[in-house]
Parts: C-alpha cells; sequence; structure tokens
C-alpha cells in the first residue's frame, strides 16, 4: 500500500498497472528450462523460433543478435531473448558456432535436462529457459520489444531473485513433481514479467517502443489514460493535458518514444480490444462497433480489416500473422 502522499510511488504504481494491463493481453508458454555447461572455447548458434531467457550462474559470455550488434555479459545478469530472431552467444573469440538444437536433440532427456559443449577451459555456467509469446491477438506488442533484454547484476534489478527462481524451476524440472509441467510454466510467467518490470526501470525511456515508454513518467500517464478509457474520444490535446505537455510537445515526445502517434496508438489499442470481443461466440459486428466507439459497423469493419487484414466477422475462425 502507498501512501497517499507518495507522488513517486503513486507513479510508480501507474506504469506498473498500465505494464499489468498490456501483458494481460499476451499469454506464455514454457517449454523447457535447462543448465548449460560451456568451456573455452565455445559458441553457439540460436535458430529462429522460440525466445530464450539466461541466467548467468558462472563466467561470461558475449550475445551476438540477429543485427550483429555485440553485448558482453557477466556474472548474474539476466538475459531475455524475447522475439526468437536467432542469436549467437560465445566465449567472444571462438567463431565456430555449434547448433543448440542439435546439442539438446543429443544431450537432453527426461532424466538429465542439461547441455554441455567447449573445449575444456575457462567455464560458463548458465540455466536456461525456452518459451513462445502467445500473442495471436497483438503481435505488434511482441514485435516492439528488442532483440535482446539485458538486466546486468550491477543494476541491483536481479536482488537474488533470478538464481531463486531458476533454481526453483530447475527442481521442478529435474524432480518432476504432480503439477510440474504448470508450476515450470507459471514460474516462467514471473520470470519474463519480473525481466521486463526490471528493463522499464532500467531504461527510463531509453529504447523506443510501448514498454521503453512506460519509462518515461509523462507519456506513461497518457497510455494510461488511453488504456484506462480506450473507448473514448481522445484527442491529442485531451492526452497532452493528461501528459502536463504541450500538444506539439507531447505529440512529438510521444511518436519518439512508442513510435507511433498518439491517436494511431490509441485506434491500434481499441481494435485490438474489439477483436477480443469479435472473438466471443455470440458477438455481433454492429454492437461490438458500437461498444468500442464507432458511429457505423461500415466503419468500423473498414478500420478493422485494415488492422488485421481480415473482416470482422471472420475474426473467431481466422490467425492473425505479425504485422
Amino acid at each position: 500500500m502507498h501512501a497517499p502522499s507518495s507522488k513517486n510511488a503513486i507513479m510508480l504504481a501507474s506504469r506498473v498497472d498500465l505494464l499489468s494491463q498490456i501483458l494481460a493481453m499476451v499469454s506464455l508458454h514454457g517449454e523447457i528450462v535447462f543448465t548449460v555447461e560451456l568451456s573455452q572455447p565455445w559458441a553457439l548458434r540460436f535458430h529462429p523460433g522460440a525466445a530464450y531467457f539466461f541466467i548467468v550462474l558462472e563466467g561470461s559470455l558475449t550475445v551476438v543478435n540477429d543485427q550483429g550488434h555485440a553485448l558482453q555479459v557477466a556474472t548474474g545478469d539476466l538475459i531475455m531473448l524475447p522475439r526468437g530472431l536467432g542469436h549467437g552467444l560465445s566465449d567472444g573469440e571462438c567463431a565456430t558456432e555449434a547448433d543448440l538444437a542439435a546439442l539438446m536433440a543429443a544431450q537432453v532427456t527426461a532424466e538429465k535436462l542439461n547441455v554441455s559443449h567447449g573445449g575444456g577451459g575457462q567455464q560458463t555456467k548458465l540455466i536456461a529457459g525456452a518459451f513462445r509469446f502467445e500473442s495471436a491477438s497483438v503481435p505488434w506488442l511482441v514485435s516492439a520489444l528488442p532483440s535482446v533484454i539485458h538486466i546486468p547484476k550491477a543494476s541491483g534489478e536481479t536482488a537474488g531473485w533470478a538464481e531463486g527462481l531458476g533454481y526453483f524451476m530447475m527442481k521442478e524440472a529435474q524432480e518432476v513433481y504432480p503439477g510440474a509441467s504448470i508450476m515450470i510454466s507459471r514460474l516462467i510467467d514471473v520470470l519474463v514479467i519480473s525481466i521486463l518490470r526490471s528493463w522499464v526501470r532500467i531504461e527510463r525511456g531509453g529504447n523506443v517502443g510501448w514498454l521503453g515508454a512506460l519509462g518515461d513518467a509523462r507519456i506513461s500517464r497518457s497510455l494510461k489514460a488511453i488504456h484506462d478509457e480506450p473507448y473514448r474520444r481522445w484527442t491529442v490535446l485531451d492526452l497532452a493535458r493528461v501528459a502536463g505537455l504541450s500538444r506539439s510537445g507531447f505529440a512529438a515526445r510521444f511518436t519518439a518514444l512508442v513510435k507511433e502517434a498518439p491517436l494511431s496508438y490509441h485506434s491500434r489499442w481499441r481494435l485490438t480490444l474489439a477483436l477480443g470481443l469479435m472473438r466471443q461466440p455470440d458477438a455481433k459486428v454492429g454492437s461490438v462497433a458500437r461498444q468500442v466507439g464507432y458511429d457505423s459497423e461500415a466503419a468500423f469493419s473498414r478500420a478493422f480489416k485494415a488492422q488485421f487484414g481480415f473482416a470482422p466477422m471472420n475474426a473467431k475462425s481466422t490467425t492473425i500473422q505479425d504485422r
């Protein structure tokens, strides 16, 4: 509970609540948790597909993202590769990459959730996990994330919980208690949300996209207003007043951080909610159009099709592609 006089705490709670609202639209599916033991020289290649997280228990490593940018990671750091675009991990020197999928196929069993690789030199040990964002209704939320999220131990954000969660997941995976599968999945949920929340605090709006924008107190207020009243007929001036900025200053700041104009974001979010409504068993196009604030069924149908690529009446049977 926050004291009413604690303005900073209330602002932080608002940003956390907004993050909860957004992440509630995206469910996670945990696939596997395993340990990784590496010894120099070593290098691994992750092909596009699943998302991954890594808790560095010992040693260090270099992550190379899909665009070739290298990031140095130390003991106690936490890494998430949320978009599943394909990455390289190495000791920073070895250039010959082993295929992680092939190593896992050859080494990982129900009794031994471990991958070992390398030439016998200095060691690096990790707890790793693979998962997928089940975000069929909101693929833009995931595609807006950076390809690599790094939480350094030095930031103070991991505070001991990262290793604790990692060991708990491994215990559940290795001892196979009743309900272990759902327990692991929920623990992955907690870990991923903790990573995202920590990253927001570290970046303080320095990265683009909706997640980075949550670190900006003024823009996060306007985002929360949109999410609190998604069917309101917002204007840029209304949102600027919520943010405490001039109309032009707000529009420029919002667009720079979110990489989308304020009313475009509002429209996208409103249609995202409309998609969920259209997937209800007894949904009618006209009633959903009115509920989300459109004056006519035709205008709603045009906007919906422009956003998702299919008509509202086909929402129950159509899978959304990442747009």
